[in-house]
């Protein structure tokens, strides 16, 4: 089914634009007509290639994403902790992840949680 176009020239985007839509209205110059189906149907056409529809397509595309070196495998690693079994050497741990716990956190007190419980309920 084709449909008759109907410029306008103020939407039109370019000058050049501009003059072939007016020169359409005034009927110097004739408007196209589109047929939506059948440029539908011949874009179908021309999407895939005539190479896809054959074996060669897989194979051609195969060879061209190819890698051009060698890709190495990558190895599996295992890491082990050494046990010392010496306890002075996790003391020095210890106290830091304990530091850690306490800095920048104020000590929690009953008058500080009772303060902000009242803080917490609304004005009457």
């Amino acid at each position: 089914m084709s449909e008759q176009v109907k410029p306008n020239p103020i939407e039109a985007p370019t000058h050049d634009a501009q003059l072939a839509a007016e020169n359409m209205v005034s009927g110097e110059e004739k408007a196209p007509k589109v047929d939506f189906e059948a440029d539908y149907a011949a874009a179908q056409q021309f999407s895939v290639s005539e190479i896809d529809r054959t074996g060669e397509g897989v194979a051609a595309a195969e060879a061209a994403t190819a890698s051009q070196r060698p890709i190495s495998q990558p190895e599996d690693t295992k890491i082990e902790a050494q046990s010392t079994g010496n306890p002075d050497d996790y003391v020095e741990l210890a106290k830091e992840v304990a530091a850690s716990k306490t800095e920048a956190v104020t000590n929690v007190s009953d008058d500080l949680v009772k303060q902000a419980l009242e803080k917490g309920q609304p004005k009457r």
